[in-house]
C-alpha cells in the first residue's frame, strides 16, 4: 500500500536525483524495489543506452515492452538480437485485441481514422496492466523530446499509472545518447540509418525529411505527438469525504 510518507519520500529524492548519474539512478532503483522494476522499452537509441547500462550495473534486470504486433521488422530483429546478447528474457505485452479482433470490432485500418483510440488499445491498456504489477518502472524519455515530457523528473510518483517512475537520462541530449551507443558498440535499429529517429508502429512512423523536427515521422499528418503513456492525465477534483 503506498502512504503518505512514501510519496513524499519521493517527493525528496526527485530533487536530489536531479544530480546523480544514470547508473546511480539505477543502482538506486534496483536496490529499492527488486524485482518489482522493470525497464520499458521500444528499443529506440534511448532505450538501447538504457539497456547497455542496466547490464553493466545489475546484470538479472527485468525488460519489457509493448508488442503492438505492427512493429517493423528491424524492431522485432533487434529484440531478438538484445535477448541474445544481453541474456536476458524480454517480457512482451500484448494488447487484449489481436489485430483481427480489433478489425472486427472497430473496424479495419483504425489508426488512420482514430490514431489515439489504437495506441489506447494496443499500447496504454496494455501497460496499465503490466504496471499494475510492478512498484516501480524504467524509461528512456529524455526532456528535449516533447513538450510533454520537458517536466520529467529522474525520479517521480507517477499519478496516471499509480507507482513510481524512473527516468534516468531524462536530462541527457540526442547527441550524448548517440556518443554512449558508439563508444560501447551498443547495436541499434537499422532504421535509425534510413531517417527514423523516432520508431514506432509501420502503419504510424516514416522517415523524416531533411529539417523536420525529429518526432515528425510518428503519427504524420497528425496534431499527435504521443501514444500516450507518458502523457499527465487531467487529476479530476476529490470530493470531500462525509463527517
Amino acid at each position: 500500500m503506498i502512504t503518505t510518507g512514501f510519496k513524499d519520500k519521493i517527493a525528496r529524492l526527485h530533487l536530489a536525483a536531479e544530480s546523480w548519474s544514470p547508473q546511480q539512478v539505477l543502482a538506486w532503483a534496483f536496490d529499492a524495489f527488486g524485482d518489482q522494476v522493470a525497464i520499458s522499452s521500444a528499443f529506440g537509441a534511448e532505450g538501447m543506452v538504457l539497456i547497455d547500462m542496466a547490464f553493466r550495473v545489475r546484470r538479472d534486470f527485468r525488460l519489457f515492452t509493448i508488442d503492438t504486433e505492427f512493429l517493423f521488422p528491424e524492431t522485432y530483429s533487434l529484440m531478438d538480437g538484445i535477448e541474445q546478447r544481453y541474456q536476458i528474457k524480454i517480457e512482451r505485452v500484448f494488447s487484449l485485441l489481436s489485430p483481427e479482433e480489433q478489425e472486427h470490432i472497430h473496424g479495419a485500418s483504425l489508426w488512420a481514422r482514430d490514431a489515439d483510440q489504437c495506441c489506447n488499445l494496443r499500447k496504454v491498456e496494455p501497460l496499465r496492466r503490466k504496471l499494475s504489477e510492478l512498484d516501480a518502472w524504467i524509461t528512456s524519455i529524455r526532456r528535449d523530446q516533447t513538450s510533454f515530457r520537458k517536466s520529467a523528473g529522474k525520479i517521480e510518483w507517477d499519478e496516471k499509472f499509480g507507482l513510481v517512475k524512473v527516468n534516468p537520462i531524462a536530462d541527457w541530449t540526442a547527441k550524448q545518447v548517440w556518443e554512449y551507443l558508439r563508444e560501447h558498440g551498443v547495436p541499434y535499429n537499422s532504421l535509425h540509418d534510413q531517417n527514423y529517429p523516432s520508431i514506432g508502429c509501420t502503419h504510424c512512423t516514416r522517415a523524416i525529411r531533411p529539417g523536420e523536427d525529429p518526432r515528425a515521422g510518428r503519427w504524420p499528418g497528425l496534431a499527435k505527438t504521443e501514444c500516450g503513456l507518458h502523457v499527465i492525465e487531467p487529476v479530476s477534483p476529490t470530493p470531500e469525504a462525509e463527517t
